[in-house]
Formats: C-alpha cells, sequence, structure tokens
C-alpha cells in the first residue's frame, strides 16, 4: 500500500483546491423603468430600495473549527466579487447564487489554516464597497492517514477493486463517501462499499457491477482534505488521487477436486496446470470463492507460525502470488510434486511444479481472478481478506454503501 506516490500532492499543495477567482459583472445604471434616479434617494429609501448593505462572512474569528465552507452573504446590494485566499496565495474556488447575495465556496475550511476574505459589493443605489477580513481555525488533534490500491500508472486485471484503508477509525462514513469520486472512461456503474480490513481497521471499496471492461481508464479523487472522520477518526489534511488502467481479460478457475488450474484468456483456455491444494478436514484447507491476486511477491520465506499452524514448515518459496492476507498463495512447490492433478496435500496455498509456475507468473498481474471451487474448504473469502468483494451479490455490495438510500 502507499502513502505517496508519483502524481500525489504534497500536503501543502493538497491544503486548498486552486481555483479562479469569482467575478461578476456591474450592475446596469438606472433606467427610465421606474428605477429611482440617485436624486430620489430619501424616496428610494422610504420605499425600502436602498437599504444599508450588510456583509456576513462565516466562520469569523479566530481559531474555529475547520470543515465548514466559507459563506459570504448580503443584504441591501449584491455581491460583485468574493476571493478566499489562504496564507500561501491560494483560492477557494466558490459558487455566487443567482441573486448576486450569497456565495459559498466548493471546499472546506482545513484544521490549521488562516484565510483572507476580500469583499466587493454593490449596493441598489449603485454605490459600491470593499470588505476585507481574516479568520483562522484550529490545529487538528488527530490526522486521519489513507493507504490506497491500486497505484497511479499501473495496469491491473478486471476483478481489482479502488480501496481506501483508514489509520483511524471512520465514524462519519456517509460523509466521507461523500467526497471520493471514480470517474472512468466508459460510465463503468460500481458502487463503494463498507468493510473491516483483515488488519481492523476500517476500509471502502469501490468495484464494478461485474468484472471491468479491458481497457478501462479509472480516476480516483479523494476529496478529503478538510472533512472530519467522527470520534476517534480525527481529520483528513490532504487529498488523494490514483489513475490506473485495466488490463486484458483474463480468469484463473482452479478446481481443487478435480486439482487443477485453469487460465483462460478471452474466454478461451490458454492452459491447464495440475496443482495441489490444502489439506481436506482441517485449518490447512484452502478457501474457495472469488479471490483476486494482490501481489507477485516472487522469492519470500513462508512461516507456518505467521497464519497459525504451529512449526508445520518455514522454507523459502519461488513465485509466490499473494490471494488473500490470510495466506492463501498460488506458488511453486517442488516438494509436493507426487500430489499435483491427484490430492490436496498442502497447507492451504495452491501449488504447482517449478516450470508451471514460472510460467504461470508472468502470465498473470495483480486485479486477476482466482475462482475457486472445492468441496472440502475452509469458506468463501471474506471482503476484507484480501479483495474478496466479488463473493457478495450486487445487492449486497450496494448494502455495504454508507448512502445507499
Amino acid at each position: 500500500m502507499h502513502r505517496t506516490h508519483p502524481g500525489t500532492r504534497t500536503r501543502a499543495q493538497a491544503q486548498i483546491a486552486v481555483a479562479a477567482t469569482l467575478l461578476l459583472a456591474p450592475l446596469a445604471a438606472c433606467t427610465s423603468d421606474g428605477s429611482p434616479a440617485p436624486a430620489d434617494a430619501k424616496e428610494a429609501e422610504s420605499r425600502g430600495d436602498d437599504r444599508p448593505l450588510t456583509v456576513t462572512i462565516t466562520p469569523k474569528g479566530q481559531q474555529t473549527t475547520a470543515g465548514r465552507p466559507v459563506e459570504v452573504t448580503t443584504t441591501g446590494g449584491r455581491l460583485t466579487s468574493v476571493t478566499v485566499e489562504d496564507g500561501k496565495g491560494r483560492t477557494l474556488a466558490g459558487t455566487l447564487t443567482p441573486d448576486g447575495r450569497t456565495w459559498t465556496s466548493h471546499r472546506n475550511t482545513t484544521p490549521g489554516s488562516a484565510y483572507t476574505v476580500a469583499v466587493a459589493t454593490r449596493s441598489k443605489s449603485g454605490a459600491t464597497g470593499r470588505t476585507t477580513t481574516t479568520l483562522t481555525t484550529a490545529p487538528a488533534e488527530k490526522i486521519n492517514k489513507v493507504d490506497w490500491r491500486p497505484g497511479t500508472g499501473t495496469t491491473v486485471g478486471i476483478a481489482q477493486p479502488v480501496s481506501l484503508v483508514f489509520d483511524h477509525p471512520v465514524k462519519n462514513k456517509a460523509e466521507v463517501e461523500k467526497h471520493l469520486k471514480i470517474t472512468t472512461s466508459n460510465d463503468t456503474q460500481g458502487s463503494w462499499g463498507w468493510m473491516r480490513d483483515w488488519s481492523g481497521r476500517d476500509r471502502v471499496d469501490w468495484r464494478p457491477r461485474t468484472y471491468w471492461k479491458p481497457g478501462t481508464e479509472v480516476t480516483l479523487n479523494a476529496e478529503l482534505d478538510g472533512t472530519d472522520s467522527g470520534a476517534d477518526g480525527g481529520w483528513f489534511v490532504r487529498d488523494y488521487t490514483t489513475r490506473f488502467t485495466i488490463g486484458r481479460h483474463q480468469v484463473v478457475k482452479v478446481d481443487l477436486d478435480e486439482h487443477e488450474l485453469t487460465l483462460l484468456r478471452n474466454g478461451r483456455t490458454v492452459r491447464r496446470i495440475p496443482v495441489s491444494g490444502g489439506t481436506p478436514g482441517g485449518d490447512k484447507r484452502s478457501w474457495r470463492g472469488t479471490a483476486v491476486l494482490m501481489a507477485k511477491e516472487g522469492t519470500i520465506n513462508m512461516n507456518s507460525e505467521t497464519v497459525g499452524l504451529g512449526d508445520a514448515y518455514d522454507k523459502m518459496v519461488e513465485h509466490s502470488m499473494r490471494l488473500t492476507w490470510s495466506g492463501m498463495y498460488a506458488h511453486a512447490a517442488p516438494w509436493n510434486a507426487h500430489h499435483f492433478g491427484h490430492a490436496n496435500r498442502s497447507s492451504g496455498c495452491i501449488g504447482m511444479s517449478d516450470a508451471d509456475a514460472a510460467w504461470f507468473y508472468e502470465q498473470v498481474r495483480p486485479g486477476d481472478p482466482f475462482e475457486i471451487t472445492g468441496k472440502d474448504t475452509k469458506g468463501v473469502v471474506a471482503p476484507g481478506n484480501g479483495f474478496g468483494d466479488w463473493n457478495l451479490s450486487w445487492e449486497q455490495w450496494r448494502d455495504r454503501s454508507a448512502l445507499r438510500s
């Protein structure tokens, strides 16, 4: 998972989104349609047409609570210009109501920031004025951060979700979800779904209704700067973004009863490989359902004590491909060669010969789905155990959105 990566803005850059100052055209001069001329000011005042112009700016003062937009309102006239600038000279974009009386920033104020608000006005009689004020927000007592997948510039398989894992609890799930935006090159239908990650932290994934279409370009804009996580979670003080592309249509089918792995590309069989899965009848069984290739980890040390299996093994393993956080991999397992294609006798992983593993390792990429079937397994891969999102129906998945009505 990533903390920073190419294309991600620094914390300072993400404090305030840069936008153009909103400028409005001046009102037209008085005409002969019955509007009062300046010489008729007393009569206009008696009719209420030239009430004293007032400007109200919220929030106001020093050390105010962050997480609110800046709002400027006026009575007795119109706003002709509003500029909200932070201490580093960057501006907040905003929108003015059609009547010219209220301007609201698009983004919330962020913790520990200072803002200068400059307002230009025109009264109903045509008089102009300017108001400038400053405000500051209190610093955050706790900051929430995000780990995310996949990384920017990557090409991933058709089952890869967008996944965000938070350092601290997220109680304001609906508010956070409002700031998460997925854009695709072909209007792919999908939804966010909340869960508990295998690490115990809060997590939210976005997956399509069905597997991605190859070639789809995907962008995540997590505009979280200035958003409150809720109790015990702290504030977000930066935005996050990632862009990636969906690769070729590739599915791995693993039949544990037949002890066979099949690589399918565009619906056609590329190769069948004899394998041996987890030993039946106990904790060494494999998981079933759809697991998603999380990472190609190469040569790694596998120690059974890390997955609760005592001292059953401790060895270096080649061509390791992670499928779950709980420790299920596909990998080379030459010590188990006499069981390939005949029996499940591994400690839960999907083992194959060195030659088959070397070839297979080069064919797959993170995000490829492994659709695993078998009678004697531990159960279905849970959403938070790697990327088990696909083991829920579309309706079940949508129900996990905090914004589902």
